[in-house]
This record gives C-alpha cells, sequence and structure tokens, in this order.
C-alpha cells in the first residue's frame, strides 16, 4: 500500500510537468525534475509510466528524437491538483511559523492548504521530504505571544476595503481614551508586525497616516464616503522610516556602548546595523559597540533586553533613560520586599 501511495504521488508530479503543446519536456528533464521533488526513479520506468498514462490521459509523444518528447493535447485543460513535494513542504513549514504572526482568521482560510500539505507528506514514506517537515521547524525571534483575535467580518471588510480601494466607516476601541470612537478610514496599507495586523489609514478629512490595530475595530461597513487616495504614500519608504519603532526623533543616533564577550559574538554574526563596529576586547573582556541606529523605543527596549550585559556611553538621553528605568525597577523591589 505504501508504495501504491508513493507512486501515486509521482504520477501526479509528473502530470504537473508536462506542459501543454507545443511545449515539451523529455524523459530525461522528467527524470532530472522528479529527483529534485524527491522521487528517485529511473527513466525507463518514468518512460513505461508515461505509456500507460498516454492511454487515460491526451498526450503526445514525439518519437522522432530519443529521449522521447511529451505534452498535453493543447486543449486538454487540467483539473490536476497544483500540489507538490516541495509547495506542500513549504506550506507546513510556513503553518509552524506563521500561526503566531498571522491573524487566527487568516490561519483559519489558509486551513485547508496546511491541512492539504501535511496529508501530502505523511502519506509519503520512501520520499525524503515526508520526513523534512519533523526535522526542521521554523520559530520567531524572541518571545511569540498569542495572535490578538479579529473579527471575521472585520477583517473580510478591510481587506476587500484596501483591495478595491474603498472607504470603511469604523467603531474603534481608542487605546488612550479607552473609548469607542467612529471613523472614516481610508485604508493605504497593512501590516502584520508580531502578533498584532495594524490597517494604515488616513482618517476622515484629514491627510496624515494613522495605524489602527485590525483586532480593536469592533465594526466595519463600507462608507458612503468617496474613497481618497494618498498618492505619494509608499509603504516600504514608511516602514524604513521606523513608522513601527516608537521614533523618539526623526534623526539617527549613533550608539556607544560596552558589551560583554558573549554579546560581541552575537553581534559580530548578526549586526544590529550596516554601519557597525566593534573593538577588540579590553583587559576586562569587555567590547566597545560602535554603531548607527534609529532614536527610537524599539531600540532602547532591544538593549534593556540585554541588561547588566551592556553599557551605554552615548548618547547620554539613552543612558539617563536607561538608568531611571533600572532605578524605578530597584525602588519597586524595595517597597515590594518591605
Amino acid at each position: 500500500m505504501t508504495q501504491q501511495r508513493d507512486t501515486l504521488f509521482r504520477t501526479l508530479a509528473m502530470l504537473q510537468l508536462i506542459p501543454r503543446s507545443p511545449g515539451f519536456r523529455a524523459t530525461s528533464t522528467l527524470c532530472a525534475l522528479l529527483e529534485e521533488r524527491g522521487f528517485r526513479v529511473d527513466m525507463r520506468t518514468i518512460q513505461r509510466d508515461l505509456e500507460k498514462l498516454s492511454s487515460h490521459f491526451p498526450l503526445l509523444c514525439d518519437k522522432q528524437r530519443k529521449p522521447y518528447r511529451w505534452s498535453f493535447d493543447p486543449a486538454f485543460k487540467s483539473n490536476l491538483p497544483a500540489l507538490d513535494t516541495p509547495t506542500a513542504l513549504a506550506w507546513v513549514l510556513a503553518e509552524s511559523y506563521l500561526q503566531n504572526l498571522l491573524p487566527q482568521v487568516a490561519v483559519e482560510q489558509l486551513s485547508n492548504q496546511f491541512s492539504s500539505a501535511r496529508k501530502y507528506l505523511e502519506q509519503l514514506s520512501e520520499n525524503g521530504f515526508s520526513h523534512w517537515s519533523r526535522q526542521v521547524k521554523a520559530i520567531p525571534n524572541g518571545k511569540a505571544l498569542i495572535p490578538a483575535l479579529i473579527d471575521p467580518h472585520v477583517w473580510a471588510k478591510v481587506t476587500d476595503a484596501l483591495l478595491n480601494a474603498r472607504a470603511l466607516d469604523v467603531t474603534y476601541l481608542s487605546r488612550a481614551k479607552g473609548a469607542f470612537k467612529t471613523y472614516t478610514l481610508h485604508p493605504q496599507g497593512l501590516v502584520a508586525r508580531h502578533s498584532v495586523t495594524y490597517l494604515l489609514a488616513t482618517v476622515n478629512e484629514y491627510d496624515d497616516i494613522r495605524q489602527f490595530a485590525l483586532h480593536r475595530i469592533q465594526q466595519a461597513n463600507e462608507s458612503g464616503d468617496a474613497y481618497k487616495p494618498k498618492a505619494d504614500f509608499d509603504l516600504d519608504d514608511y516602514l524604513s522610516q521606523g513608522a513601527f519603532g516608537y521614533p523618539l526623533d526623526g534623526k539617527p543616533v549613533e550608539l556607544v556602548a560596552r558589551v560583554r564577550p558573549e554579546v560581541a559574538w552575537l553581534l559580530s554574526e548578526t549586526p544590529v546595523s550596516e554601519i557597525q563596529q566593534l573593538s577588540e576586547p579590553d583587559i576586562e573582556g569587555w567590547v566597545t559597540l560602535t554603531a548607527t541606529l534609529p532614536n527610537d523605543q524599539q531600540t532602547l527596549w532591544w538593549i534593556m533586553g540585554f541588561g547588566a550585559s551592556i553599557q551605554v556611553i552615548e548618547p547620554a538621553s539613552w543612558r539617563d533613560m536607561i538608568y531611571q528605568n533600572a532605578q524605578q525597577i530597584v525602588d519597586w523591589q524595595q517597597s515590594a520586599v518591605v
């Protein structure tokens, strides 16, 4: 039974590789492509399979030269499944990585593809890719929080409005004011950041871009107002300017800090900036880090995550903020003990 399943999947993969005429693929090419997909089979077996399949499918064979060249009749409308072994593997790995990044409603919409990919790999026992998903995993960097829940209706309305350039009337829970507000939004982009997905939009008659967490949108419906495009908005430029880094200042800063050897080793392999230098260790093993970084809260949180393993020298404003934060922790600990 196991061998029959592998033969079935190999046959399906082979049929997917055969183009419609006037395109063609030689038997030797099919053999090489199947091997790339994890199926090891000789040309004689492939030729025999193709001869059998030609009695059930409108396959055309050019026998004027060897190896024979195969194609489908140009009028043939194929409904063969598009899934092959490498694609199935990509889906399985994507599921393990994206389930804590994408909104749950988006994951659910992809559930059929994820399920089909898992079943496809599970049924292949002699194919090397079948074990790959159990031997390789993709995990996000840092602690991954459970994604905020998004109303499926809201997700559908927001994505439809973004795709078709339509304005939206929404009821939104303002975190700053702790109250529900109503807005007319003109969607310009969508960004998934960690466990929260944000709609980027202009609001009412204003022209500046604002961020709206999708899980705080309580209601969303197509607006009667005309959509207002923002022709000069570029999502890549918006992100590169640190929009999601909680900027303290628009200008970059030069960080000078002493770092422990283990931190220096990490940064030598995965630099924190394109402009970075690491000195030789001093007598105590500390390394001086110099790097040009955005002046934002995100970078400060990253530094504070290393605790006493990073000692900031410059900028002085960062050093003061880190000291104040540490002092607040000490004061809290002391008051808790008392």
